[in-house]
């Protein structure tokens, strides 16, 4: 599913993000993904298993998480996936992790319009 706010950091050229580093550029993509401080860490705390306090340091960019913890919130957010492929300079897996969403996207859009056909066929 492709996020409402937009592709974070989509081929790496958003400069703004590969010069934060990777704490505030965490938080950054965190922020614009999940919202508000209180909702981002709930979903945080939910994906990660930490607690709120740890969930916010995350979000303010003062600590970042650890490896196990990353792993985390790279499988339940591909904002979070995306900026970590950016800083490693891993744009060919980044393009093939975007293929994939898209391929899935178009896939589910086909199938609605395969439905809304014979929804068309039957009344029609």
């Amino acid at each position: 599913m492709l996020h409402k706010k937009g592709k974070v950091c989509q081929n790496c050229s958003d400069e703004s993000f590969l010069d934060l580093g990777f704490r505030s550029a965490l938080a950054k993509v965190l922020k614009e993904e999940l919202g508000g401080t209180n909702q981002a860490a709930k979903s945080i705390m939910k994906w990660a298993n930490v607690s709120e306090r740890t969930a916010k340091n995350w979000i303010g960019g003062t600590n970042s998480p650890s490896g196990e913890h990353l792993i985390e919130l790279m499988r339940h957010s591909d904002a979070v996936l995306n900026i970590v492929l950016c800083l490693a300079n891993r744009r060919g897996a980044l393009a093939s992790v975007q293929i994939d969403r898209l391929i899935a996207h178009l896939n589910g859009t086909v199938q609605d319009l395969k439905e809304l056909a014979s929804d068309v066929e039957r009344d029609g």
